[in-house]
């Protein structure tokens, strides 16, 4: 009978290794994080800079009523909205990959974007058809109220499909969000050949993505549902990283395998379909961050769910300064951007991982 192996000092300091590198990681996110704050605050079409401003608090002068509008009532809400809404698709797309073992998956393979999509055609297109003081007393949240309800329908349906028995199966969620997404992409085609040119127009915005529209109301709708998402994901980081063994495995490990794979879809519904109602449809920051996480500090959820948090954030702010400040006065919608910044490096990844590069 051979011995077993004695454990090696560099596989003792392996874990420790990765874990002083995620928090390595997670103060650089920190500091970027606060300086792309400060970019968002100062960047825009009007001659409004945060710099400007604090001198002029300093000195003891007071600020423009301009200025004042321009960062509190303008930039700081669109601010916020942008570090929301790319947390959520961040960790959405994060618990997606580690739920389904897929680093394909993203939140619209539960059918979210989907459904968030119907719900917003449907109420531009039949808006008009509410009688006048339902569409005032909505006013213009009635987009977001039923993108929102929209994506959780969808994700409920589909969380009904895959359900027998109290067990929820992956393989049939995926197949069944398949389904669910063609049959509301052809309700969907069927409402916007009905519309007409305004509502064209309106339609194709929302769905390329913009955080112009971001306001102190909007934000205040947003969060609760938003956060909620958020403070759930961290619990669910030793339950994905079982799973990432196999359901059988992670249930003789001790984890709630059913209740895990419950409160990671309640989570992407929620984080997600709040994002995607108030800032339309934006792609590739759900699947591009948990990529470019992993490179840095490994496959460790306890890690890589708070630093696609800051990373998400980051990343959209980002790319909603480049969509206001590439054609200023007028601005790109920002699913533009994000499409032709993660297109290219989500490419460079898959050829990097393949042995190309």
């Amino acid at each position: 009978m051979t011995a077993l192996a004695e454990p090696t000092a560099t596989s003792w300091r392996r874990p420790e290794g990765r874990l002083r590198r995620a928090r390595r990681v997670s103060l650089l996110l920190v500091g970027l994080l606060l300086g792309t704050c400060i970019g968002s605050l100062s960047v825009g079409a009007s001659g409004t800079s945060l710099l400007s401003v604090l001198q002029a608090v300093l000195s003891g002068e007071q600020a423009s009523a301009l200025d004042r509008v321009v960062l509190v009532d303008i930039r700081l809400p669109r601010m916020v909205m942008a570090i929301l809404v790319g947390a959520a698709l961040a960790v959405s797309g994060t618990l997606m990959q580690g739920l389904f073992r897929n680093p394909l998956a993203d939140p619209g393979i539960v059918g979210v974007s989907a459904g968030a999509g119907l719900g917003a055609i449907s109420a531009i297109v039949l808006g008009g058809l509410l009688p006048p003081s339902l569409s005032q007393l909505a006013g213009g949240s009635l987009i977001a109220a039923a993108a929102f309800l929209g994506a959780w329908a969808s994700t409920l349906i589909l969380y009904g499909v895959a359900t027998r028995n109290g067990q929820t199966s992956i393989a049939t969620m995926l197949l069944a969000g398949i389904a669910i997404a063609a049959l509301v992409g052809a309700l969907s085609g069927l409402l916007v050949y009905a519309a007409d040119d305004t509502q064209l127009r309106d339609l194709t915005f929302w769905g390329l993505g913009s955080l112009a529209g971001a306001t102190w109301n909007k934000v205040l709708a947003a969060a609760p549902i938003i956060l909620a998402g958020l403070v759930v994901a961290p619990f669910l980081a030793r339950g994905l990283n079982g799973m990432a063994l196999g359901e059988a495995a992670a249930m003789h490990m001790g984890i709630p395998v059913q209740r895990t794979k419950r409160l990671a879809v309640l989570a992407v519904a929620a984080a997600t379909g709040a994002a995607v109602a108030v800032s339309g449809g934006i792609g590739f920051v759900g699947i591009v961050v948990p990529h470019l996480l992993r490179l840095a500090t490994g496959p460790d959820h306890r890690a890589l769910l708070p630093n696609a948090a800051l990373l998400g954030a980051i990343l959209l702010m980002g790319a909603d300064m480049i969509s206001r400040s590439v054609v200023a006065p007028a601005e790109l919608p920002i699913g533009i951007v994000t499409a032709i910044l993660g297109a290219p490096v989500f490419l460079f990844i898959l050829l990097r991982k393949h042995g190309t590069f």
